[in-house]
């Protein structure tokens, strides 16, 4: 074999193997695996999570991005608590 294929097989090895590692957890954060798919769809149904797809205007969506970012949380929760609160307002006011 020649030189350079040697070197390309350790180069795929040690591309293999950092790979398998893993990324590491930035610092001072704990180092928990991230949950699968399946695993995370398990423990959202045990909470009644529902996923629900909508299409929104992107300016919507900009506003809904600002607001989460600006609260320190995430999307599902500053929309479920936008609807929530024009939900009851409406059943008030209906």
């Amino acid at each position: 074999m020649k030189k350079s294929g040697l070197e390309k097989q350790k180069a795929m090895k040690l591309t293999g193997k950092m790979k398998q590692a893993g990324a590491s957890a930035p610092f001072g954060q704990d180092a928990a695996a991230p949950l699968d798919r399946r695993d995370q769809r398990k423990l959202d149904q045990a909470l009644g999570l529902v996923p629900f797809a909508v299409k929104l205007h992107s300016d919507l969506v900009a506003q809904l991005q600002a607001l989460a970012q600006a609260r320190s949380t995430g999307m599902n929760q500053v929309v479920a608590e936008l609807l929530t609160k024009a939900l009851a307002d409406q059943t008030l006011s209906g």
